[in-house]
């Protein structure tokens, strides 16, 4: 099914779970004002003992750092001179950029039940790329999928991009690219309101659910007394804790804090215990338009883009960081 949908309203009131079945549904999004640039720092480069940092390169290449990936081409290019040849002329050619991302991950990317409309941060960031090719932000085709849908998508050419609470790790490096990090998440747990848990730590000899495919899922195994619960998808894990199937649910804080704003009756309590940082995922072979993103992240960060969108979908978590430091020195 083929939905056309336009620039949100306000925030998503709740959380809706839609067209998982791998639908397309084109959106459309205005361009977020800018608001003035932090001056924090925007990159860094991977380098090796006792070699020059544009040189350095074995450390990215052995996944040491899976943050590094690959430094963009200079200027962002516009997109009447985006290079001849290229992935983003052919997707700009084409007329719209097909990527996967979630319906029912509430402040990131959830369908509003009321407008149709898929937004939240990750679909920002999106239209930022999609502007950065077209000069329009609303040349998005969107592909719904599940967390444990995303690699197989980039891998088979499906999709350009994933933006879906993408955890960069270097696993995954070996059959897909990320771009340089753009959200640091933390993973901790969301249990009722009357738990006296303080942490995960709390949770031995209960029920903890975690979404198939994702890194949260992989380290319930670190907490043998815990009974680690999987689902298809978060909202799958909302379901079956609001039905007492299971004590708790344990997830980046990014996806946590959007179960908590529509369900008065639970919490997110703990420390992080883990680093989740998020990359756009794209195919491996698609090095230029990893540049090319990544050159797209660049302004995001410096023109007061990146912190407009926290201040907008994130802010229940507290105010805005410092955008995460794009780390470089990556080679095909």
């Amino acid at each position: 099914m083929i939905t056309s949908t336009f620039r949100k309203s306000g925030r998503l009131g709740a959380l809706v779970a839609l067209g998982l079945s791998g639908a397309l549904v084109l959106a459309g999004c205005a361009t977020p004002d800018a608001t003035p640039s932090s001056g924090a720092p925007v990159a860094s480069v991977v380098e090796t003992s006792g070699g020059a940092a544009g040189s350095s390169v074995a450390a990215a290449a052995t996944c040491e750092n899976p943050v590094a990936s690959y430094a963009p081409d200079g200027p962002l290019p516009g997109p009447g001179a985006l290079p001849a040849g290229s992935t983003m002329a052919a997707i700009r050619d084409r007329g719209s950029l097909i990527v996967g991302v979630s319906a029912d991950t509430l402040q990131l990317g959830a369908r509003n039940p009321l407008s149709g409309q898929i937004e939240g941060f990750d679909i920002d960031v999106l239209h930022q790329v999609s502007n950065a090719i077209f000069g329009d932000p609303d040349r998005l085709q969107f592909r719904v999928i599940t967390s444990g849908q995303r690699l197989e998508v980039l891998e088979n050419g499906e999709v350009d991009v994933v933006a879906r609470a993408f955890t960069i790790n270097c696993e995954r490096w070996e059959t897909i690219a990320f771009s340089s990090e753009y959200y640091h998440a933390g993973q901790k747990v969301l249990v009722t309101r009357d738990s006296e848990a303080q942490g995960i730590a709390d949770l031995a000899g209960q029920r903890v659910c975690a979404p198939d495919g994702t890194t949260t899922l992989e380290r319930l195994q670190e907490y043998p007394d815990i009974t680690a619960v999987p689902a298809t998808t978060h909202t799958g894990c909302l379901a079956l804790f609001q039905q007492g199937k299971v004590d708790a649910i344990t997830g980046d804080d990014t996806i946590l804090a959007g179960f908590a704003a529509q369900d008065p009756y639970a919490k997110v309590v703990g420390q992080a215990i883990s680093d989740e940082p998020y990359g756009l995922g794209i195919p491996a072979q698609n090095v230029d338009m990893v540049k090319f993103v990544n050159g797209v992240l660049e302004q995001m960060r410096t023109d007061g883009t990146w912190t407009s969108l926290y201040d907008e979908w994130l802010g229940v978590l507290g105010p805005a960081p410092a955008p995460p430091v794009a780390v470089y020195g990556r080679t095909p």
